[in-house]
């Protein structure tokens, strides 16, 4: 696979019936990171975590593989990123212990979260003033799917997601910062449940392919956790890759 490719899951858990394709001893993380070249850490949404665990997490991976990761939502969903310089100075001081695996960082956004400039600009300047490396979005309001989103975008270097499924028409490709591209698949048709067919997983291929020619990286990350699915097509993917 090409160094530009990363190709992971949302977490580390590693499902009993893909067990076997994990070898080796050690924590889950250490297995995982055999197998797969990126991980999403979504946990960090829900909970802070200390420097000292990000730092343990670096040390148990190989020096390729990269970690994804997810805003807190104080930051996106209960602040709706306005006011929120501690907390983005405090989220940012934990993840510095990643060193040189920290990849991109995310920011979903609630479905009810409409674009507007006046609030959103402010954010991504504090963001940018703060931290110089990859970042990627993921709205889910049909708002921020204009032009004067994705300009903004493009303005600040933020690479918006593309999602499956997608809750808006245009969520379905990338937008936005051109220098990323990032795919969240959720499980379609029921998201977080269901597992992409082998079809579907070939397409999957044949697009990441392609966009590898003309992209600086090219993440896919498998959301579809809640029966072990994500593994499973992530591992697919990742062989014919």
């Amino acid at each position: 696979m090409q160094d530009n490719i990363k190709i992971g899951t949302a977490g580390w858990s590693i499902p009993a019936k893909a067990a076997d394709a994990f070898h080796g001893e050690g924590t889950h993380l250490e297995r995982y990171a055999l197998c797969f070249t990126a991980v999403e850490i979504n946990s960090s949404f829900y909970r802070p975590h200390r420097s000292s665990t990000y730092a343990r997490w670096a040390a148990s991976v190989p020096p390729h593989f990269r970690f994804a990761v997810k805003i807190p939502r104080e930051i996106t969903h209960i602040c709706k990123l306005v006011d929120v310089v501690e907390p983005l100075e405090r989220f940012l001081y934990e993840i510095q212990a990643l060193g040189n695996t920290l990849g991109p960082l995310l920011g979903q956004l609630p479905s009810s979260h409409q674009y507007e400039a006046g609030s959103v600009e402010p954010f991504f300047q504090a963001l940018r003033v703060r931290f110089a490396g990859d970042v990627v979005c993921e709205p889910r309001h049909f708002s921020w799917f204009a032009h004067a989103a994705d300009r903004l975008l493009v303005k600040f270097q933020i690479a918006r997601v593309a999602a499956d499924p997608a809750l808006a028409p245009p969520a379905a490709a990338p937008g936005g910062w051109s220098g990323i591209v990032y795919r969240r698949l959720h499980g379609s048709p029921k998201m977080y449940y269901s597992a992409y067919s082998e079809t579907e997983l070939e397409a999957t291929a044949a697009v990441i392919r392609e966009t590898a020619k003309h992209t600086r990286e090219n993440w896919c990350i498998f959301d579809n956790t809640a029966l072990g699915e994500a593994c499973q097509n992530a591992l697919s993917l990742s062989q014919r890759l």
